[in-house]
């Protein structure tokens, strides 16, 4: 069994744009930012912002005032990154990303534009198909409500990708439900369809399993609402609502096991990070009061699959922690490490097998460390880039 002191941390496809895409609000290429204004990070990407590509490669997202800024691992596992590389895209106010079982890289944007004396609010998307490839064209996905006076009335979006790669765009609406807006199997986008909820927060947040199942999670007045699609082309099944008040934007849904999700999040009160998994019940894991969402994954620790977790305090730094894989009761340990980050930090495991942990410092800069090896939950040096 894995001990105390073990799981604590120590800081000792083709790339061809689909036919139909629109060039709007800008084309795909990057270019290198090194040296200018737009390299510097505003904060990452709403969603899971350290990703692993198809060729077993890392790579971080942010958003920078004129874009979408990249830093790539150049060999698989580490240790060099190269980037940041910026791609522009003008007047976009809010970005996410969301990946799925094909390993590509979706992306969506809020874009508000003046028109007259109102404002109108319209949603974009791209891929990036293959670890350090252009961005595919962007696509206009239009406004959550044909009426112009409606029309500004949508929150933030997040993504998810199902077992075809069709991407899922979900938004808190003008009524505080939740609209979708989804691919069909040849990559067509339907209508935005309307899920209903009510009360919900803007800080949602949208997963897949590694069987393709699309799950959403949305914090509101009541509780956590939950939505799941276990199977492509079907409807989004609401599920039944967690009887727990959630911070704004930190939930989490994370597979600990086949067919089976751990919703993670911050308790609304300050009380620490919660967990919840159908058949478990809810269980406090502890943390001090943070902000932005929980960032989750599964590693080795000492041979053992345990569940990584990290987030950000409320003095900006980032903690740590790790028990077994769905034996919350055997109680964890939380670790502060690094230097003042931007909003929300990032896990993901290297072609190594090694978890890596990731923020956007406060200058603007990505932030990395890794397992040193997988006796431990102990990380090496912070990495600059």
């Amino acid at each position: 069994m894995v001990t105390r002191s073990t799981r604590t941390a120590r800081t000792s496809a083709p790339d061809a744009p689909r036919p139909d895409a629109a060039r709007t609000p800008a084309s795909g290429a990057a270019r290198n930012a090194a040296g200018d204004r737009d390299s510097v990070a505003l904060g990452p990407l709403t969603g899971r912002w350290l990703l692993a590509g198809g060729d077993g490669r890392l790579t971080a997202y942010a958003r920078t005032e004129g874009g979408l800024l990249r830093w790539t691992e150049r060999t698989p596992g580490g240790p060099d990154w190269s980037g940041p590389d910026l791609f522009p895209v003008p007047d976009l106010t809010d970005l996410a990303v969301g990946q799925g079982p094909d390993g590509y890289a979706h992306f969506v944007g809020r874009r508000r534009s003046p028109d007259g004396g109102a404002v109108t609010v319209t949603y974009h998307h791209a891929v990036q198909y293959q670890t350090g490839r252009p961005l595919a064209p962007w696509q206009d996905l239009g406004t959550l409500y044909r009426k112009p006076e409606m029309s500004h009335r949508g929150g933030p979006p997040v993504a998810a990708v199902d077992a075809r790669g069709a991407a899922h765009v979900f938004v808190r609406n003008a009524g505080r439900g939740i609209h979708l807006k989804c691919q069909d199997a040849k990559g067509d986008w339907g209508d935005w369809q309307d899920l209903r909820g009510s009360k919900t927060f803007e800080g949602i947040s949208a997963g897949s399993t590694a069987d393709g199942r699309v799950v959403l999670a949305a914090p509101g007045e009541k509780g956590i609402s939950r939505w799941t699609r276990s199977d492509p082309g079907a409807p989004m099944d609401r599920g039944e609502d967690l009887p727990f008040l959630a911070r704004d934007g930190s939930p989490v849904a994370l597979e600990t096991a086949p067919g089976r999700v751990t919703h993670f999040w911050h308790a609304a009160d300050g009380s620490g990070v919660f967990a919840h998994r159908e058949g478990a019940g809810a269980h406090g894991l502890g943390g001090a009061p943070a902000s932005g969402a929980v960032a989750a994954t599964r590693g080795l620790v000492d041979g053992h699959d345990c569940t990584v977790l990290a987030l950000r305090t409320v003095d900006g730094r980032t903690a740590l922690a790790a028990y077994p894989t769905e034996q919350e009761a055997a109680g964890l340990w939380w670790t502060e490490i690094g230097e003042e980050g931007l909003e929300s930090p990032a896990l993901a495991v290297d072609a190594h097998g090694r978890v890596v942990v990731a923020s956007i410092s406060v200058r603007g800069e990505l932030l990395v460390n890794r397992q040193k090896d997988r006796s431990a939950l102990s990380l090496g040096r912070w990495q600059r880039f």
